[in-house]
């Protein structure tokens, strides 16, 4: 690459954007759709009849914090929105916003690391888009993305089917990625290494869905943590969820670091974590191929589903160690700001 920083130029759409484009976009995702050239991927999908389809854009800053980057970041998190639907991810796409003078050494990492997390995750990027945006008009670099994926006949996942009796699972501890990225941008340190938690869960999701065939949904815990997932469970279903707190999984330095900065840790966002919620029958079976996973080695089952009382609201509560219950509710504005 010919430039030490992005230039108006890259998004002109002329020979400089070509190049870039070229060298770096086309060198690091190589997919046959992506190299063709053309505005929009084809690409095979089996004849089921369904896909799944979501996107999400990347803000985070810093763009790099300890265990990733905004790229790795970027296909974590579509790979898991889509994986959530019980679809198996296929394709990507992804749309830079690039500001004029960033370095093209760290935009380099960056795809290269989505190039490396895509072919973990066995998804490929397709199509994309780059534009870039004169000094101050962005903080460095903004990416989108947007996966698409197969649902299998017969698998009909929801926030909405959750029932009475059913049991709750996490796949690992909480809370590292948001305070790995708090402690980067506030130069904090908690004397002990505090990393990004993001990671691709498809394969995670796969073994529990073939070990509890039944599992009734998933949903990864981002913004507003394991509070705001289960509230939207227990809403979407008119049910009550309890929780134990004993039983939920934390590293003692971000344990130790949210009581330093008055956070309520299971508020804080994840980007690696994945809740399932699963028939009781399954529960044991679901929490052993979560162990199994890659990611999983430190699931947990952390609760219950439980019936409304008579005209009563949809709840989420915590039992605590001295065996009392307190109300966890949403997050109330913003905690942890551009944590993803």
């Amino acid at each position: 690459m010919a430039y030490d920083t992005i230039l108006l130029g890259h998004g002109s759409g002329g020979q400089m954007m070509k190049r870039l484009i070229d060298e770096l976009f086309f060198e690091c995702f190589g997919s046959p759709e992506l190299v063709a050239g053309n505005d929009a991927g084809v690409a095979e999908l089996p004849p089921t009849g369904r896909i799944a389809l979501s996107t999400d854009s990347f803000v985070v800053t810093p763009q790099f914090f300890p265990g990733g980057n905004i790229g790795r970041l970027a296909v974590c998190g579509t790979v898991n929105d889509v994986a959530t639907s019980g679809a198996q991810v296929r394709y990507l796409s992804c749309g830079f916003i690039l500001e004029e003078g960033y370095p093209m050494d760290d935009l380099r990492t960056i795809v290269q690391t989505m190039a490396e997390t895509a072919a973990e995750a066995g998804v490929r990027i397709i199509t994309g888009d780059t534009k870039v945006v004169e000094r101050g008009g962005a903080d460095g670099v903004y990416i989108n993305t947007a996966g698409v994926g197969e649902v299998p006949a017969g698998v009909a996942l929801s926030g909405a089917a959750c029932r009475p009796g059913d049991v709750v699972l996490l796949s690992g501890t909480l809370g590292d990625h948001g305070i790995a990225v708090m402690s980067q941008r506030e130069g904090l340190s908690f004397g002990t290494d505090i990393v990004s938690d993001a990671a691709p869960l498809n394969g995670l999701i796969a073994a529990v869905m073939e070990a509890a065939p039944h599992v009734r949904c998933f949903r990864d815990p981002t913004r507003g943590g394991l509070a705001s997932t289960l509230n939207e469970f227990a809403s979407a279903s008119n049910v009550a969820i309890e929780i134990e707190e004993e039983a939920i999984p934390v590293r003692d330095a971000v344990r130790g670091a949210c009581e330093m900065l008055g956070y309520d840790v299971l508020q804080v966002a994840n980007e690696g974590k994945m809740v399932a919620v699963v028939p009781a029958a399954e529960a044991d079976d679901a929490l052993r191929a979560m162990r199994a996973s890659r990611y999983g080695e430190n699931a947990a089952i952390i609760g219950r589903v439980e019936e409304l009382a008579s005209g009563a609201a949809p709840i989420v509560r915590v039992r605590t160690g001295w065996g009392s219950t307190r109300v966890l509710d949403m997050l109330v504005g913003e905690q942890l700001p551009r944590i993803c």
